[in-house]
């Protein structure tokens, strides 16, 4: 099993999450025992945590990290927005590997699209408070440069985006 974490970066929008789940389905016809994380999950809680539920998120991921482990070797395949160094390094303490990132970018149209296909009417709110935000954090992510490479998801499937950052490493 590889050494690392592979870490699918991006804005709200991209298609972190379909990708994971297409990652998942190719390591598994390949035979490569994997685990999927989507960080969202793990920090979703409120009131945070002393402000913020980072410490808590690094907790929950290295527990089930740890549940994983304990199974046999596997490949981690996470997704999430990671846009400092110091978030890397929490992600890398947390799972005890290097974290490899991927970030998965999309042009402004296709984003904003796919967040209003993501919301029912009930959810006006949330889909307002990232369509507010997805610009914001795109050109944050853009400019802490921290990922090894950048796959434009605006006109590819999740499928294909998932082949693309399997095969860069050589998983």
């Amino acid at each position: 099993m590889a050494d690392f974490a592979i870490f699918l970066n991006g804005g709200y929008g991209v298609g972190k999450s379909s990708t994971l789940d297409h990652v998942g389905d190719l390591l598994a016809q390949a035979g490569t025992p994997f685990s999927l994380m989507d960080v969202d999950w793990f920090h979703r809680s409120w009131p945070p945590a002393d402000g913020d539920n980072a410490v808590v998120e690094a907790r929950n991921i290295a527990a089930v990290w740890a549940n994983y482990r304990s199974v046999g070797p596997r490949q981690l395949v996470m997704c999430g927005v990671i846009s400092t160094v110091a978030a890397r390094e929490r992600y890398e303490a947390a799972v005890g590997v290097p974290v490899r990132m991927v970030r998965l970018t999309a042009n402004s149209e296709v984003t904003r699209l796919r967040l209003r296909g993501r919301y029912r009417a009930s959810q006006d709110s949330a889909l307002e408070w990232h369509l507010e935000r997805y610009d914001e954090v795109a050109k944050r992510l853009e400019a802490a440069d921290l990922d090894e490479l950048v796959i434009d998801t605006s006109a590819v499937g999740p499928h294909e985006v998932a082949e693309q950052v399997l095969r860069h490493f050589s998983v």
